[in-house]
């Protein structure tokens, strides 16, 4: 008779065991990595569904139909250049090197394992408060940084942590994609814009921050989430030795992501521009007195807002933080492979929303919502439809330009 192996009776110890919570967890991991599929498949479903719709249950023919997707195909490229530049302004600060000096100090705060993934949680989500796209790589690299300091903490607690920022606060936020479309011209399509002004109630139909990200209803309410899911994070973290660390998962943290590029030896001419940060003070200059001039002219400097000065002030950020062209350079590079789903879903998104207006279904969808409502349930309602949307449509502002014809009309 053979003995059992000191693997097997490892894997039988009820402490090793995940609870009911986590074995949920890991059968809804299973499933949803076997059938649903990646957002661009469900930008391609949707767009045969909403064909289909306009079809039946509006007067469009085939052809109008089709007509309508391809005119709005191309009306969202301004918006989603943008977006696309608020991933790789962010990812670009977090790759500083003065940003990199900020996470060792912070990460050399925790002591013990809680306390370092309530940190990460804490950062992640003030961070994506400014910029999810920042946040993303600064809290990534922030928990990697504390899993080589803090003995015994839990690894995944870590990466858990780190995403939340951006699956929290990051919509109420100054790079939140919904309020920055509604403050942003161009960022909608003008049929939109139309539906949204109510004729003529809502000036253009844009909303400024100062109605939508600043009010103090949306403060509070950031500001309340960022303190119970720190508290929460605490509590639910394995203490030390009880949890997984990266060597138990089988992880290599490797070396620090925030050493210092290798000095060119002898640059020519041409090298010595590139690591010169003459030009990017310059730039920085330039920018900033735009900035100030921009701003001293809004007559509420609240309200003048809006996606471009966000994209703006982080890029000439950039700028100041890497000191050179040559690392500028390579942090973008190393951030713009982030942004193909950007790139490649949100002109069908556009498709979408050029159907949903042009045929008039938006007004087909709202009188649907209307019937199952009352002005009371109605907002309950539209939250719930909402949150099933996001997990096909997982972008906001692209989510927004599906919903928003329906939704205000």
């Amino acid at each position: 008779m053979t003995r059992p192996s000191s693997h097997s009776a490892q894997n039988t110890n009820p402490a090793d065991q995940p609870g009911f919570f986590a074995r949920m967890a890991l059968a809804m991991t299973d499933w949803t990595e076997r059938w649903v599929p990646d957002a661009f498949v469900f930008a391609l479903i949707a767009t045969l569904i909403v064909v289909v719709a306009g079809v039946a249950f509006t007067p469009s023919t085939v052809p109008q139909v089709i007509d309508a997707w391809g005119k709005g195909f191309w009306e969202l490229i301004p918006f989603t250049l943008q977006m696309a530049l608020v991933i790789i302004t962010g990812h670009v600060l977090a790759t500083s090197l003065p940003v990199g000096r900020v996470i060792r100090r912070v990460a050399a705060w925790p002591t013990t394992p809680r306390n370092a993934v309530a940190l990460v949680a804490f950062f992640a989500m003030a961070s994506a408060w400014f910029n999810w796209g920042f946040s993303l790589i600064f809290s990534a690299v922030l928990a990697k940084e504390i899993a080589r300091r803090v003995e015994g903490v839990d690894y995944r607690a870590l990466a858990a942590a780190s995403f939340l920022g951006l699956g929290s606060v990051w919509a109420q936020g100054l790079s939140g994609s919904a309020a920055l479309q509604m403050a942003t011209p161009g960022a909608l399509q003008s049929q939109i814009r139309d539906i949204v002004s109510h004729n003529g109630m809502v000036a253009g139909g844009l909303i400024p921050f100062q109605h939508t990200i600043f009010l103090w209803q949306s403060v509070v309410s950031v500001t309340v989430e960022i303190a119970v899911v720190t508290v929460v994070m605490w509590l639910v973290t394995p203490p030390g030795g009880r949890g997984k660390t990266a060597r138990d998962l089988g992880i290599e943290l490797g070396i620090s992501e925030i050493e210092p590029p290798p000095a060119v030896v002898k640059p020519t001419p041409g090298q010595w521009l590139e690591h010169s940060p003459i030009l990017n003070w310059l730039i920085v200059l330039i920018g900033g007195t735009y900035l100030v001039r921009y701003f001293m002219q809004a007559g509420e400097p609240l309200n003048a807002i809006n996606l471009n000065i966000v994209n703006l002030t982080f890029l000439l950020l950039g700028f100041l933080l890497h000191k050179t062209p040559a690392r500028l350079m390579h942090a973008v590079q190393a951030a713009t492979p982030a942004v193909w789903g950007v790139i490649l879903q949100f002109p069908f998104y556009a498709g979408i929303a050029g159907i949903i207006t042009s045929t008039h279904l938006s007004q087909q969808i709202a009188h649907a919502f209307v019937g199952i409502s009352s002005a009371k349930t109605f907002p309950a309602i539209v939250a719930i439809y909402s949150a099933v949307l996001g997990v096909f449509v997982p972008s906001g502002g692209s989510k927004w330009v599906v919903e928003a014809p329906y939704v205000m009309a």
